[in-house]
């Protein structure tokens, strides 16, 4: 008998939401998505009455040793919390969505699904950051993310699967993920979502140095230099107008098209140093927001990469909730 999953991917401006019908396959049955609001009234009224047989959670981070889905309890949720740390965007968002989904959908099971457990497995060539040994010990790694949504784009191509794919998850937040076999063996964000390219409103990586330069120089304190460089920075930053790149399109101006310019670019760089890490690559796939509906965006990258002779490109649509579904499916043996 088929059940019914409810499933909620938070991110820092909206919540979109999905039903699925879960046996031995998924099916959406629905879907949707809400600004947040602070409460829970039009999340909640857009879904309607319907009273789920489980829940599925996106969560960005899962800190130092939550991976795998797990169905969400006081302990489980304790451990968020210290997570949050690694993703503040996002983290508290989550947290929020959680509680609300319980005081709305009482005694309904409740999994969490982490980003970060695609890259679980991470060589150590790419999981380990170039600082001292003794903080690894506190977690300090190299973890990506967007995994779900990678996992959506192998579930999708299904077999025979490309050996070598390079994925390319652009949106408000992007990265560009190596996978051999199935499998992540480097990414571009690293211990937080907050590096790698150029995002929306995310510098990505940056000179270490600037944020002492910030801290010294411009006596800017932990939150400031926080605020500035997850969410003053990016497109946003160098446009001076916006991080939406349908905005930068329409606008025109030379600070617009820089910041497009910029950003597509940093993607460019990203694949490439995939492809020394593959060794070339038999697909490269767009998805996200901007990868499957920004043609311009999609043609520049291409243009960049026009270097490294035949690739098969494709625009595949990401499918994270269904891919949420799945897991929960798994994780409370329907």
């Amino acid at each position: 008998m088929s059940k019914c999953v409810l499933t909620l991917n938070g991110g820092s401006s909206s919540v979109k939401w999905g039903i699925y019908s879960v046996s031995e396959g998924v099916s959406e049955l629905s879907a949707g998505e809400v600004e947040h609001t602070g409460g829970d009234d039009a999340l909640f009224e857009s879904i309607g009455r319907m009273r789920p047989d489980a829940i599925g959670h996106r969560i960005v981070h899962g800190g130092i040793d939550l991976f795998a889905p797990v169905r969400i309890d006081d302990a489980v949720v304790a451990r968020l919390r210290l997570a949050s740390a690694f993703a503040p965007l996002h983290g508290p968002a989550a947290l929020a969505l959680i509680d609300l989904a319980g005081a709305h959908y009482p005694g309904i099971a409740q999994v969490a699904c982490f980003d970060t457990g695609f890259h679980a497995d991470l060589p150590d060539i790419a999981a380990v950051l170039p600082i001292p040994k003794a903080l690894r010990a506190d977690g300090v790694r190299r973890y990506g993310f967007h995994g779900l949504s990678c996992e959506s784009i192998v579930a999708q191509l299904g077999t025979p699967l490309p050996e070598r794919i390079i994925i390319a998850h652009l949106g408000s937040g992007a990265s560009v993920t190596a996978v051999r076999d199935g499998r992540s063996v480097d990414t571009s964000m690293g211990l937080t979502p907050s590096g790698g390219v150029v995002m929306a409103t995310r510098a990505g990586d940056v000179d270490p140095g600037l944020m002492l330069y910030l801290l010294r120089e411009r006596r800017m304190d932990v939150a400031s230099i926080e605020d500035l460089i997850d969410r003053q920075s990016g497109l946003l930053g160098i446009s001076g107008r916006s991080g939406d790149l349908r905005v930068l399109h329409a606008s025109g101006d030379a600070d617009a098209d820089l910041a497009i310019r910029i950003f597509c670019r940093s993607i460019a760089k990203q694949i490439s140093a995939m492809l020394a890490v593959l060794g070339g690559a038999d697909l490269i796939v767009f998805t996200g927001g901007i990868g499957e509906h920004d043609a311009a965006v999609r043609m520049a990258i291409r243009a960049d990469l026009a270097f490294a002779g035949p690739i098969e490109f494709r625009t595949i649509a990401s499918q994270e909730n269904a891919q949420i579904a799945r897991h929960v499916g798994r994780t409370l043996a329907f």
